[in-house]
């Protein structure tokens, strides 16, 4: 690994301070890509500022059904959230899915978030909750923040404090995972709300997370996981790689949807 100087910083505006003045400085919380990925020497950041100890970035905080959750949380602490579980129990579902026990331990919402990973699976929960994304300077909505591959609308210095979203009156999530690393190979996540049926997909497009319309609107009109039998899912604009091809995965997002919907109820 290169040489780095480390810091701990113990609130936000101390964490952006410290990043502000680096030279080439990383937000580091659980380090499951980025201490990975200088490892292997394919990052050398001049700084690394820790966010594990600010308290501001940490809690879960439910009132009726408005959900706000701490950036810095692990995926462990909301897949056990008792207060999560009680309104979105999807998004535990979700968090108990990903990874082995050492990186539920140890990844954190936030950075899963900001690192916008292709096959992650918090990005289509994102979308499909309609949720949004509180950083040190604003909100953003999840239809704006996820820009493409590893990309997201978050500026130089900028860091994710929270993420707040409505609970829906119904949501599930479903996943072929790969076998080995326990990234989704295509994942689904769909959620009814007051403002209407959200279907969003991860692991499966070119470009990153999205949203799949067509179900949106199927489902909308018939809540069932059959509605979604007789919609098309065009290959073109997903991926293909060693571990599917495009359209493998086309048949994936239609089957993952149909089981996501039957565990949403």
């Amino acid at each position: 690994m290169y040489q780095t100087n480390y810091h701990r910083a113990s609130t936000v505006d101390e964490a952006v301070s410290m990043i502000t003045g680096a030279s080439e400085g990383k937000y580091v919380s659980g380090g499951m890509t980025l201490i990975a990925t200088m490892k292997q020497r394919l990052a050398a950041p001049s700084d690394l500022v820790d966010l594990r100890h600010i308290e501001a970035m940490k809690g879960i905080q439910v009132e009726g059904r408005k959900v706000r959750i701490g950036a810095a949380l692990t995926h462990a602490e909301v897949a056990s959230s008792a207060a999560i579980g009680a309104i979105c129990p999807a998004l535990c579902d979700l968090a108990g899915r990903i990874g082995d026990p050492h990186v539920r331990h140890m990844g954190t919402i936030g950075g899963s978030i900001a690192n916008n990973d292709p096959a992650a699976d918090y990005p289509a929960a994102m979308l499909a909750l309609n949720a949004r994304i509180v950083t040190n300077k604003r909100e953003i909505a999840a239809d704006d923040f996820f820009t493409g591959l590893f990309e997201t609308a978050l500026e130089e210095a900028e860091l994710i404090a929270a993420i707040s979203f409505e609970a829906p009156e119904r949501a599930g999530y479903a996943k072929f995972a790969n076998p080995a690393s326990r990234y989704a190979m295509t994942g689904v996540f769909v959620a009814k709300g007051s403002g209407g049926v959200r279907v969003a997909v991860t692991g499966a497009g070119s470009s990153g997370v999205f949203r799949q319309s067509a179900m949106e609107q199927a489902l909308g009109a018939n809540w069932s996981p059959d509605a979604v039998t007789s919609v098309d899912v065009d290959p073109a604009a997903l991926m293909s790689d060693l571990h599917a091809s495009a359209e493998y995965r086309a048949n994936l997002v239609k089957v993952m949807a149909k089981r996501a919907v039957a565990a949403a109820g």
